[in-house]
């Protein structure tokens, strides 16, 4: 489960990943987890140990203790959680609401300039506000009732306040509330195929209706989305195995599959071999 998907409005504290939190404590578990994130609110990250990877179309990220980032809203990645030695994967993310960060906005109206965007992850200065904040929250994840809902909101604002003193260009990014508007889909399809959405949120991140999305897409590439993407994935797969001599269970999630049997049974329905069989070729 990513630690920025679906995520609802309820203020609450907890010491897992869950659906229903603005405020989480994640730990992995496992050696290693892979999750993809389209996160519908910015996410404030502290990786606390073990190491966080997130691979975007066009940049991989490594994340280890001590090292934060925001991580923008709307914004596709594929997210591999790792446990190193005896330390799990353990992180605190913040989720900045559209809620607060309107009302925060409202208050500390500044100067926005909208020429400048980003589609990648901030990487964040070490930072002693940053260690200071993360550290007044990790007593809360021992409590055993919710943390009340207005000291939630003001951890929040904190989070806001401190990023703003640190980073100059953020009000850029959090005062931002527009919508996704229609953009090239070639080129937005083609940089992120291997991204494992519903053709909903395909439809949503183009700036289109599923409806117009669908005709677009055939007008464009004259076959299906889906289709098409199974095809793009496969082609993509099949260079990671032949070119860069990868292991079907390493690249099966990274390309675009939910599961190895699956992407096992694409892939010979589609070039008549094992893909474990395509290595050694």
């Amino acid at each position: 489960m990513g630690f920025g998907i679906l995520f609802k409005f309820v203020i609450m504290i907890t010491k897992q990943t869950t659906d229903n939190a603005n405020i989480v404590f994640t730990c992995s578990g496992t050696s290693k987890h892979s999750t993809e994130l389209t996160a519908e609110e910015h996410s404030l990250v502290r990786v606390l140990s073990g190491e966080l990877k997130v691979i975007q179309a066009d940049k991989i990220y490594v994340f280890g203790p001590g090292d934060t980032h925001l991580f923008p809203r709307n914004r596709l990645a594929l997210l591999v959680k790792s446990d190193k030695g005896d330390d799990p994967y353990r992180a605190i993310v913040v989720k900045l609401t559209h809620d607060v960060l309107r009302s925060f906005y409202e208050s500390h109206p500044g100067g926005i300039n909208p020429i400048f965007k980003t589609e990648h992850i901030v990487e964040l200065d070490k930072s002693p506000l940053l260690d200071s904040f993360f550290d007044s929250m990790l007593p809360y994840f021992n409590l055993e009732y919710q943390l009340p809902a207005d000291l939630s909101q003001l951890k929040i604002r904190e989070a806001i306040t401190i990023l703003r003193a640190i980073d100059r260009n953020v009000d850029n990014i959090l005062s931002d509330f527009s919508e996704p508007h229609k953009i090239n889909l070639v080129e937005f399809m083609q940089k992120n195929f291997m991204f494992n959405m519903s053709l909903e949120k395909f439809s949503y991140l183009t700036g289109r209706s599923l409806a117009t999305f669908k005709r677009d897409f055939k007008k464009t590439f004259n076959t299906t989305p889906q289709r098409w993407l199974t095809q793009k994935r496969l082609e993509l797969a099949k260079f990671q195995l032949t070119e860069k001599k990868r292991k079907p269970i390493d690249i099966y999630f990274e390309v675009g599959f939910e599961n190895l049997s699956h992407f096992s049974y694409a892939f010979k329905k589609e070039y008549g071999v094992n893909p474990r069989d395509m290595i050694v070729r």
